[in-house]
């Protein structure tokens, strides 16, 4: 485990796992902390070192200095270099992979816009970034969507309410829905997912750039998606993935939790 000071943005925590020597920099999705990989050990971890990264308002890292208004207007795509920069800075310069799962992937594939040409592996789990979720534009763009979201920031019952309707309406699986109830239960928490969402409100990905990127340096590129999975499927990232010359390409009888036990075993196979 160790820290990197992104500079204007703060104190970012990593996790160190895996066995294997090619260093890959993990990215994880919402709720979750950097070492949420550390389940795929019979198929990812004996290739790969692992420097799983806390995203802000989770585990160990902080924003250091922001306003609640600079918080809600978001870090721009520029600070994202920071992690690799900072990174190498300790590191060297090298060769490296990306994994990306979620909200995790945003961060992921931004990378792969400043720093392709020092990638061999790109890996994207459920990812987010490659289209827009109309629900999550609504709460984090539109002035009456943002509004509900504050408002339920603040509530005890709003929040729990709108979860359990869009379980109600497929939107999240019972297993997306837990994760995600037990993250609301306190005031605390129901900010923090607040200032998680509006931090990452403007990392959008030019996916035409990146695509454009990864044939070039023929990146390999490994997208897994969950069958039953109603917020990233992979219809949703068709556009996307008919870009790429050679991606591998994989849907799993899977809602959107898929960094499993059961995903090391079916990678495995």
């Amino acid at each position: 485990m160790g820290f990197l000071q992104l500079p204007g943005l703060g104190k970012v925590h990593f996790h160190e796992y895996g066995t294997g020597t090619k260093p890959i920099l993990a990215f994880h999705g919402y709720g979750m902390l950097g070492n949420q990989f550390r389940v795929l050990e019979q198929s990812l971890l004996p290739k790969y070192h692992f420097y799983g990264f806390d995203h802000f308002f989770h585990g160990q890292s902080n924003l250091e200095g922001w306003t609640d208004k600079q918080i809600r207007v978001g870090m721009v795509k520029e600070q994202v270099r920071l992690y690799l920069q900072e990174w190498f800075k300790v590191y060297g310069e090298q060769r490296i992979s990306i994994i990306g799962y979620s909200i995790g992937a945003n961060l992921a594939l931004i990378l792969v816009e400043e720093y392709a040409h020092l990638i061999d592996d790109l890996i994207l789990m459920a990812p987010d970034g490659l289209a827009v979720h109309k629900g999550f534009y609504f709460l984090r763009h539109h002035p009456i969507g943002k509004f509900i979201f504050g408002w339920a920031t603040k509530s005890k019952w709003l929040a729990p309410f709108l979860l359990k309707s869009v379980k109600a309406v497929g939107v999240i699986d019972e297993a997306l829905y837990t994760i995600a109830y037990n993250e609301i239960d306190t005031k605390k928490k129901r900010l923090d997912s607040y200032y998680t969402m509006n931090l990452i409100r403007l990392l959008k990905p030019d996916v035409v750039k990146i695509a454009g990127l990864i044939n070039q340096y023929k990146i390999k590129c490994l997208l897994i998606f969950g069958k039953d999975d109603h917020l990233y499927p992979q219809k949703a990232a068709k556009p996307f993935i008919e870009m790429l010359d050679n991606a591998e390409v994989h849907e799993v009888k899977m809602g959107h939790w898929l960094v499993t036990k059961a995903l090391d075993e079916y990678l495995i196979r």
